[in-house]
């Protein structure tokens, strides 16, 4: 077996098995005390893939939400990019499923790899065996915009009317992403805020599966930076990319979303 594609099976195994253990932590805990459902969450995961990296790849830096950025990563090779528990608002809410675990793969400045645990939903999207996408989409069918569902855009109302669009709020990045490579909406948009760690593993998986990914002004994702921001996103089938960068440019300030101002 190639190493390359050990990366990819490393990533969907790790994401899955966090996952795993997230749903038993809600089982036993319950959701009357949300706050602490998440610290739990966050920490639970976050302690299981930093460990499982650290004994499966000893040689390579982790970047983590949860944990401190050791700097040591910019000059790594091969850096690991997790989000442990993508999603906390969702994750303590009874009955949601639209929260996530995040493992990714950087490697010599690209993602190489990258897994999208959804637990809740019982699937796991990989670079492994990266999702079909059609090869066309139903010209009579409504596009479909899905964006934050407590923080989105405040331009992204205007583009779907633009568009004649049907906006579908979300909560964790990764299960929006996700819904695009499976066919429940066409384009996902955010600005106003995420991280490195909120992008990278489903970017990846999205690459692999043909998407276009990109900042909403046409710029390339970048990963493993000195500051972790990457404050906006578009991602959406290929043959919509262009006139979408279009769209944004025309309704949207591209330079008044604040890069920290939360997912």
């Amino acid at each position: 077996m190639s190493s390359i594609r050990n990366d990819h099976e490393v990533a969907r195994d790790l994401a899955t098995e966090a996952g795993q253990q997230l749903l038993r932590l809600r089982d036993r805990h319950g959701f009357e005390e949300p706050e602490v459902l998440r610290t739990l969450g966050d920490r639970l995961s976050h302690e299981f893939l930093f460990s499982a990296l650290e004994r499966l790849r000893p040689s390579d830096a982790v970047l983590s939400e949860e944990g401190v950025d050791d700097r040591r990563r910019l000059s790594a090779r091969r850096v690991w990019i997790i989000d442990p528990l993508d999603g906390t608002r969702e994750f303590a809410e009874a009955g949601r499923g639209d929260w996530a675990v995040h493992v990714a793969l950087w490697e010599n400045g690209e993602l190489v790899a990258g897994a999208v645990s959804l637990p809740a939903q019982g699937s796991t999207l990989s670079t492994v065996d990266p999702p079909w996408l059609p090869e066309e989409r139903p010209s009579d069918q409504r596009l479909r915009i899905t964006t934050s569902r407590t923080r989105p855009p405040e331009f992204v109302q205007r583009l779907a009317t633009q568009l004649g669009a049907e906006v579908l709020p979300m909560g964790s990045a990764g299960a929006k992403i996700c819904a695009v490579l499976l066919g429940i909406a066409d384009i996902y948009l955010h600005a106003g805020g995420q991280y490195e760690w909120d992008s990278a593993a489903p970017v990846a998986v999205a690459h692999a599966a043909g998407l276009h990914a990109s900042r909403i002004d046409g710029s390339k994702l970048t990963y493993n930076e000195v500051d972790p921001s990457l404050p906006d996103i578009l991602v959406c089938r290929p043959e919509l990319s262009s006139m979408l960068l279009a769209s944004v440019r025309e309704v949207a300030d591209l330079n008044s979303a604040d890069p920290h101002a939360g997912a």
